[in-house]
């Protein structure tokens, strides 16, 4: 597996992943200690609706110049945004508009790139599982140090430096990738409605891609999305200790990945994600610190081994003239859910108290797992891919098939 192209593309990820990883701590304290709560929330919902708002064309984009080459513009781009917010850090306490706007253009930059990441994987590896889990241990060690580093660093240093850090680290990203040497395959001439009417048909003839995507809608609304904000103000200075042990649990699922191939992928993934609901539960409990590392280290673990099972189902059932496209669709819809929570958070904390929020949130997340299970398409998805590279709309896909 570890050929040039993985090794770089992994180191590109990896170092990314460890800039990205600072941020949510690093935002939730810098800029909730300017602007509480709810600027934390507005901040993060902008960046994120602004990445939904530009995944579909990232996706089109993708398939026609290549994946590699729109995460190295992705990049550029956060860099500049990064490096912004730490000048506007210099004076103390940077104009709010100016953490809006450039929240947009970084989240705009951060929708195009997403798309790409699953792409990318089946181009640099031969086993996308493997790859996958291999991938989710690296984000979870940037999870587990980034947190930490980042409550350090805003301590020792403030947020100049860590938004500084934070850019170098999409420099670096961007260096690799442009060392990366991958196949692009020439797309078929269309116009832009069209390609992203075939991702449309792609994606919706497959059940059990859709039907997993409407159910996250309602993990990003309700547990998900307001998460960060509100979990940060309850559990305060040891709130960098608990996202570490969070980043140790998805080590822990990744490991279990690599080495557990369950011939029904999804349903057992399902089954691990029930074991997220220590990680919302022991924050609205008011637990002591032992107790919320420990279920968030059990809520990371879970998380990490369904995730795997998502991508590396997905990589292995689209055929990579759409990927990317098809990435889009489900990206965008798994990720609209959490801007609306996020949003929300601010104005919800006003009239809920956020333990009690966060103890639905709990509810909820075991109500997403038995409703993963209860519908047959992803509960029956097994190990076998899909035969066909093109679909009409509304045909479901055959579930055997030889094309990988």
């Amino acid at each position: 597996m570890w050929t040039r192209s993985f090794t770089l593309y992994f180191g590109a990820r990896t170092i990314s992943l460890l800039g990205d990883a600072m941020m949510p701590v690093a935002s939730a304290l810098a800029i909730g200690k300017v602007y509480g709560i709810a600027g934390v929330g507005y901040v993060l919902a902008l960046w994120t609706a602004s990445a939904v708002l530009v995944m579909l064309l990232g996706g089109v984009v993708a398939d026609r110049i290549g994946a590699r080459r729109l995460m190295i513009g992705a990049d550029v781009v956060r860099i500049a945004t990064q490096a912004v917010v730490a000048v506007a850090f210099l004076d103390g306490a940077p104009p709010y508009p100016l953490l809006l706007v450039t929240a947009f253009f970084s989240g705009m930059a951060a929708g195009v790139f997403e798309p790409c990441v699953n792409g990318m994987v089946p181009l640099v590896a031969k086993d996308p599982q493997r790859a996958n889990a291999t991938l989710k241990i690296a984000e979870a060690v940037t999870q587990l140090a980034g947190p930490a580093l980042a409550g350090v660093l805003i301590v020792l240093t403030g947020p100049v430096f860590v938004y500084t850090v934070d850019a170098a680290t999409f420099l670096v990203s961007a260096v690799c990738l442009l060392l990366v040497r991958v196949a692009v395959p020439k797309p078929q001439p269309s116009d832009l409605l069209s390609d992203l009417r075939r991702g449309w048909q792609e994606f919706r003839a497959r059940n059990w891609m859709w039907s997993v995507i409407l159910v996250w809608v309602f993990w990003g609304v309700l547990v998900v999305g307001p998460y960060v904000p509100l979990s940060s103000q309850v559990i305060g200075a040891d709130y960098g200790w608990v996202m570490a042990a969070l980043g140790l649990g998805t080590v822990l699922g990744g490991l279990v990945a690599i080495r557990l191939r369950p011939r029904r992928p999804l349903a057992a993934g399902a089954v691990a994600l029930s074991g997220y609901v220590a990680a919302p539960l022991t924050v609205a409990l008011g637990l002591p610190l032992p107790w919320l590392m420990g279920g968030h280290l059990l809520g990371g673990c879970a998380m990490a081994f369904w995730s795997v099972m998502w991508s590396t189902s997905v990589q292995t059932r689209v055929a990579p003239d759409v990927l990317n496209r098809v990435n889009a669709y489900q990206v965008a819809g798994s990720v609209a859910g959490m801007a609306v929570g996020q949003a929300l958070a601010g104005p919800v904390a006003t009239v809920i108290e956020p333990r009690v929020f966060l103890f639905g949130s709990a509810l909820v997340t075991v109500g997403v797992a038995a409703a993963l299970l209860l519908i047959g398409p992803v509960r029956r998805l097994g190990l076998t891919v899909e035969a066909s590279h093109s679909v009409e709309p509304g045909v479901d896909l055959p579930e055997c098939g030889a094309y990988r």
